[in-house]
């Protein structure tokens, strides 16, 4: 198709980078000047060739954009949780973005109060995002955190429940969630560096007064950590945690008498992960401790919690990985990961019962939901699988009754989840390893190598993506996609050492893993290298971007969303957010041994001159996880040097940051954009 539009060509100004008496040369480096026009009007004259070639498909991503809103009930509401004697309810209505914030007081017939209306909030806004309402004990004030930017920075803001007025303080650079004490007037929240963003500091507040006079109760020195705050589920101890990828450390203070100095609860060890929650005189910690790569549960007094008093309540097994806990007043809930799937078990301090809930497929999620509420023997967890809408569940730990609070309604009258089958299938990966990928399709499709097949990955910081429901991927699955989830080493699927094999030294496994993936998705007959597709973003785009240098002809497109691409650089570059946080799980390139290592996979690094899939890439020029500049720079690169015809597209929204658009439904134009990518690749235009 011949577009108007010419392809844009950054230009080449070459700067070496020297370390380790090695030489790179970075022909667009000077891409990372976010304010120079220059700049700008390349990621413009981008966006332009993006829109150009994009232009055949508006009225199909229009078509789509409704398809996928139409499946959404618009005026939603949230399960009603009860707190302190409210009930409180996050709820949508039709026609409007951002959700609505509020509580009724004692019965659900009460009168509705609006806490907080983010539609009204976000009307001077081009993005707005509100996190971490928090209530006072009292049940009169609120604290939240505003973002009008996409990078994270959030402002506190605080309002006075009774007038509807808000306080005169606000606190800027935070991570928007704040911690009350007990005295309903002492509040605790987390600073951010302004350069870095880098969670770093816990300042104490009291109500009324200057934030300049907020007191500095703990300080970060260590760039490799990040601190947080929290009041445990007994509302006994605010604690304050510091963690690296590998090392945790805690302390805590009385939520009735916040103003005293913090207690340690075990110094730092390298290497020792531990978490921890507190019930009945005890705390309970969740820890690696002595070689316990999938965790134990211990436990430890008041007063004697250093870590040479814990003692084993769970103990570590080889093939359970220990997830999260939640305490209540009669029964402990462990969430556990078995094979690749989650379990959540029941047992009463008592030990008159210990049991787990039963669940009977092979690709389902299951997961604690909101469980605040301490004196109750009911337990409210989240179920779905690829073919199953997402339902909440109570259960009475009891008597074993359980009751469906709400099931996820698609609207459209249309869907039917016997229409999908969903399957566990394992490749072999190049040294023996099996690899789970989970799959959902429509019944009736052939199996013959000719249908188009989305491949999805991660593999990156432990995290898991779990095999779960999606309204959107629906607009997929009836167009004849098959949509598949690589469970690469680097996530947790199968356990800790499932992460530690596809970090550090080892992270060419998460890319060699995706391949295996697709040759055997192919081998079997699902696809076939003319309609395999592979998607990833953040992390997940790095992935997709080395598998692109190492086996371009496998796939016909790749969509790369904020990918982390220029990974030594960045590395290398401790002024940029999150950097020196990611040693451990990328490895230090002052260190000749990872630079190298890193060296050899970085996409960004590895582009050469060869044909490459036709490509989408997708990033926000306020990203303050993955910085615009990484794929501005390597779709430069795949400019020069790509010897093919096939499509590169860079679109950046000039408003957001890592996580896309703000309002509720703007996130579906973006999906709708790379859905009709898609489909025009594969010649489906309705």
């Amino acid at each position: 198709m011949k577009t108007t539009v010419s392809q844009p060509k950054a230009k080449i100004v070459k700067k070496e980078l020297c370390i380790h008496n090695d030489t790179r040369i970075d022909s667009y480096f000077w891409l990372n000047q976010r304010e120079d026009q220059e700049v700008l009007d390349y990621l413009e004259a981008e966006n332009a060739y993006f829109e150009e070639n994009m232009r055949h498909t508006e009225d199909f991503q229009k078509s789509l954009f409704e398809e996928m809103k139409a499946r959404i009930k618009e005026d939603e509401s949230s399960v009603p949780y009860k707190h302190n004697g409210y009930w409180y309810i996050t709820r949508y209505e039709t026609g409007k973005d951002y959700p609505i914030y509020t509580r009724k007081k004692e019965t659900l017939d009460a009168k509705e109060e609006i806490l907080l209306d983010c539609n009204v909030e976000a009307e001077p806004h081009d993005y707005y995002k509100a996190r971490g309402l928090s209530i006072s004990p009292d049940n009169t004030m609120m604290a939240f955190g505003v973002d009008t930017v996409s990078r994270r920075q959030y402002i506190i803001k605080i309002k006075n429940l009774i007038t509807g007025a808000f306080f005169e303080e606000t606190i800027e650079n935070t991570t928007g969630s704040v911690t009350w004490a007990n005295d309903n007037k002492t509040l605790f929240y987390t600073l951010k560096d302004p350069e870095t963003l880098r969670s770093y500091k816990i300042c104490r507040h009291a109500l009324g007064t200057a934030v300049a006079d907020d007191v500095a109760v703990y300080e970060e020195d260590d760039d490799t950590f990040d601190v947080f705050v929290y009041k445990t589920k007994s509302k006994r101890y605010i604690c304050i945690g510091s963690s690296a990828t590998l090392t945790s450390e805690y302390r805590y203070v009385d939520a009735n008498t916040p103003l005293e100095d913090f207690i340690i609860f075990q110094e730092r060890i390298r290497g020792l992960e531990y978490g921890m929650a507190h019930y009945d005189g005890h705390f309970y910690i969740l820890t690696n401790a002595n070689n316990s790569t999938n965790f134990k549960l211990m436990k430890a007094r008041e007063g004697a919690t250093e870590k040479k008093y814990w003692e084993t309540l769970i103990p570590h097994r080889e093939d359970t990985l220990l997830e999260d806990i939640d305490v209540f007043k009669d029964y402990l809930v462990v969430s556990e990961r078995t094979n690749g799937l989650n379990q959540i078990r029941i047992m009463r301090w008592d030990t008159t019962a210990d049991y787990y809930l039963p669940f009977d497929n092979e690709t389902y999620t299951a997961y604690s939901s909101i469980n605040i509420d301490f004196d109750t023997e009911w337990f409210r967890y989240g179920y779905n699988s690829l073919t199953t809408p997402t339902s909440v569940i109570e259960f009475n730990m009891r008597t074993q009754a359980f009751k469906i609070l709400k099931e996820q309604e698609v609207l459209g009258g249309e869907f039917d989840k016997n229409n999908y089958n969903s399957e566990r299938v394992w490749a072999i990966a190049n040294d023996g390893t099996k690899i789970p990928i989970s799959l959902i399709y429509r019944k009736g499709i052939k199996m013959d190598g000719s249908q188009p097949l989305l491949q999805y990955g991660y593999g990156s910081y432990g995290h898991t993506i779990d095999p779960y429901f999606s309204t959107t991927r629906l607009s997929l699955l009836d167009r004849g996609f098959i949509y598949a989830i690589a469970h690469v080493r680097g996530s947790e699927y199968l356990g800790r050492p499932w992460y530690d094999n596809g970090k550090l030294l080892k992270k060419k496994n998460t890319f060699t893993d995706f391949v295996n993936c697709s040759e055997f998705l192919i081998e079997q007959g699902y696809t076939s290298a003319q309609h395999l597709y592979a998607m990833g973003g953040s992390a997940g785009g790095l992935l997709v971007g080395a598998v692109m240098n190492m086996k371009p002809e496998l796939y016909h497109g790749v969509i790369a969303s904020v990918p982390f691409v220029d990974v030594v650089t960045t590395m290398l570059d401790d002024s940029i957010p999150l950097t020196t946080g990611e040693y451990d799980e990328w490895g230090n390139p002052n260190e000749e041994a990872f630079y190298e290592y890193m060296k050899a996979y970085s996409p960004y690094d590895n582009v050469i001159k060869q044909n490459y899939p036709n490509v989408l890439v997708t990033t926000g020029l306020h990203d303050s996880q993955v910085q615009y500049w990484e794929p501005a720079k390597w779709v430069a690169k795949l400019r020069e040097l790509k010897q093919d015809n096939n499509k590169l597209l860079l679109h950046t929204n000039m408003e957001t940051g890592h996580g896309g658009a703000s309002g509720r439904f703007e996130a579906l134009k973006e999906l709708a954009e790379e859905y009709a990518f898609l489909f025009d690749l594969e010649g489906i235009t309705k």
